[in-house]
């Protein structure tokens, strides 16, 4: 029993570490890729919205197909190895393709082995923590996966610079995403620990029935995520504005620093204040960054912004998913995490597509001003919902 619960408060630690270097590995590449899609391959801005929300959208039905199978075996380690190792695969690759087809096939590819292994990762850290210490478990994993994230650009601003005159370094880079995930792998199969389910599934696997208040829940973030597009987005307005090709990693460094940094405090505020109070904080800050976004005219104002931006993730994240643990029961917590990871997930295909949309036909502020006030709207509905809504959030 002891040995068991060692393993347990451990695996946080080491479900980051994971996280760390998966998020080395997505950030080598991910900051330059809209700018790849746009300048060499040549797509227009509602193919880049379009593609990248399908990858999202698609991948969001292996996010439920893994939730389910968690919960069925009552296994979730292997899950998220089997989605570490897809991509693997398929980031390397995009090295020895320039076609349409090619690109957005790999992309999606991508997005299934993140599908895979988000929702059984996200029983794993539930699992791994109890219900006064699951804000700052969540905290803990996004914040070193986000560290990741400030090392992953800093790493590209270097080879970027090393590599400014060879014709052929989106491929080297492409290669490299190779490199720290195997590390991702090693530690996964090593050191983190299955922590085994007490309680009896009392409902079938397949059945959707969970608590209201998760489904309404789920409404009202279905709102917030209709204006909330891709990032790729941010960094093609970064480039609109004026900040310079080699400089975009470091300010996407910049963004998850901020993040990463505020992620545990966060996290453990919502242990304190309550989930709802800081998702509110997080979703008012995603309008007043949008909005600036939109209104930004000179490149400075890009760093400050997102800077900014980086307190939006750390307050809705890992916050937002230890909610839907507080909703849901250890017996069908698999299947609620997929519902969350794949909703989220499939409002990203029209989220992208309107944002890319609105870009070509009526300019770049747009986007960012629909965004903005769609989750002015989603503050207002969650504020509501929390006022009124006498009862309490179970503490599960």
């Amino acid at each position: 029993m002891k040995q068991e619960s060692k393993n347990r408060s451990r695996n946080p630690f080491f479900i980051g570490l994971i996280s760390f270097f998966g998020g080395i590995s997505q950030d080598i590449f991910l900051p330059i890729l809209p700018l790849y899609l746009s300048g060499v391959l040549g797509f227009g801005k509602e193919i880049i919205g379009l593609a990248e929300g399908f990858v999202t959208s698609s991948a969001s039905i292996f996010k439920i197909v893994s939730g389910f199978l968690s919960d069925k075996f009552r296994k979730s380690k292997p899950i998220v190895f089997a989605g570490y190792f897809i991509s693997l695969i398929s980031r390397p690759l995009l090295a020895l393709t320039s076609s349409v087809f090619g690109v957005i096939g790999l992309r999606l590819l991508d997005g299934i082995g993140k599908g895979v292994k988000d929702s059984a990762k996200d029983v794993l850290i539930a699992e791994s923590t109890s219900a006064g210490s699951r804000g700052r478990g969540f905290g803990i994993v996004r914040a070193l996966d986000t560290f990741g994230s400030v090392v992953g650009p800093i790493l590209l601003f270097g080879l970027l610079y090393l590599l400014r005159d060879n014709d052929l370094k989106y491929r080297y880079i492409f290669f490299l995403t190779a490199i720290p995930l195997t590390f991702t792998l090693l530690i996964l199969w090593i050191f983190v620990k299955e922590v085994p389910s007490v309680e009896k599934i009392s409902q079938p696997v397949l059945s959707l029935k969970l608590p209201k208040r998760f489904y309404i829940f789920m409404a009202i973030m279905t709102i917030f995520a209709i204006g909330n597009s891709s990032d790729a987005f941010l960094i093609l307005r970064a480039q609109d504005v004026g900040v310079s090709f080699l400089v975009i990693p470091l300010v996407y460094a910049l963004f998850n620093f901020f993040y990463a940094s505020a992620s545990i405090p966060l996290g453990s505020l919502s242990d304190k204040i309550g989930r709802e109070k800081v998702i509110l904080i997080g979703w008012l800050s995603f309008a007043l960054a949008y909005l600036g976004f939109g209104l930004a005219n000179q490149s400075w104002q890009i760093w400050l912004l997102f800077a900014f931006y980086g307190i939006y993730y750390a307050t809705t994240e890992g916050v937002a998913k230890a909610f839907v643990a507080d909703l849901t029961t250890s017996e069908h917590r698999g299947r609620a995490y997929g519902i969350y990871n794949s909703v989220v997930g499939l409002a990203a295909l029209p989220a992208s597509f309107i944002a890319g949309l609105l870009w070509e036909k009526f300019g770049p502020q747009v986007p960012f001003y629909f965004g903005s006030a769609i989750a002015a709207f989603a503050v207002v509905a969650l504020f509501v919902f929390t006022r009124f809504n006498a009862r309490k959030v179970s503490v599960i």
